[in-house]
Order: structure tokens, then sequence, then C-alpha cells
């Protein structure tokens, strides 16, 4: 089984990898933690190296440390982070998303999108979400 936890730093994305280790460790499965950042090449160097970096901090903590296979994922394509979460689970046979969400308005919802609402309509698999 492969989980893919989508981290994007928040404390309810930190919340969801924790319930990735939890169902990883139930499941004998293996984690996929992923982070989509948009702007695609236009990303700066600083960005995309904090980013690897705190990917990798929370597999040895959270994975290494209990003996669970993580595999980290910076994904820098240019697409939406919603529709990149979907692509990477298609391209790579994921069984289960797990992800953070933030509670907003109707009209937060309408202006600003969400990758959450996005991830749900069009993932291949379920999606767990953690608040």
């Amino acid at each position: 089984m492969k989980i893919m936890a989508a981290y994007d730093g928040s404390n309810v994305a930190r919340e969801a990898v924790v319930v990735t280790q939890r169902h990883a460790r139930a499941f004998g499965a293996e984690v996929h933690l992923v982070t989509s950042i948009s702007g695609g090449s236009e990303v700066p160097r600083e960005t995309f190296v904090q980013t690897e970096r705190d990917l990798d901090q929370l597999q040895q903590e959270y994975f290494d440390a209990n003996g669970i296979a993580c595999h980290t994922h910076a994904l820098f394509r240019g697409l939406t982070p919603g529709e990149d979460l979907v692509r990477f689970a298609e391209e790579n046979g994921i069984d289960q998303i797990v992800m953070g969400v933030k509670r907003r308005s109707k009209v937060g919802k309408l202006l600003f999108g969400s990758t959450a609402q996005y991830v749900i309509l069009n993932a291949p698999c379920p999606v767990l979400t953690v608040r």
C-alpha cells in the first residue's frame, strides 16, 4: 500500500503527517511525503532548499525513526498544488491521500480556491482529511 501525505507547512498538515504515520504503521504502507509549490521554474532556489530540508526533517522524525519506508517529493512543476497532488497520485499509484484542511468561508473558497476541495473531487483514490 502507498500513502501520500500532502504537506504545506501548516499545523493541520503536520497533523496529517501524524495520521499518515499511524496508518502506515497499521497497514505496513510505504509513505510519499509530498509538497507542491506554485511557480514552477520561477521558484527561488532558497525556497526549494528550505522545502527539501523541511521534508527531510519530517521524514527522519516521523518515519525513519519508526522504521517506516518514506520518500520525499518537492514538486515545482508549475501546476496548482491541487493539480500537482492529483497528478502525482495518478503517476505513482497512490492508494490513499492524507491531507490537512483549513476551515474557510464560502467566499474565501470562491476567491482563493481550495486545494483540498480539488484533491477530494479529482483524486484517483480515497482522501482522508484532517483538521
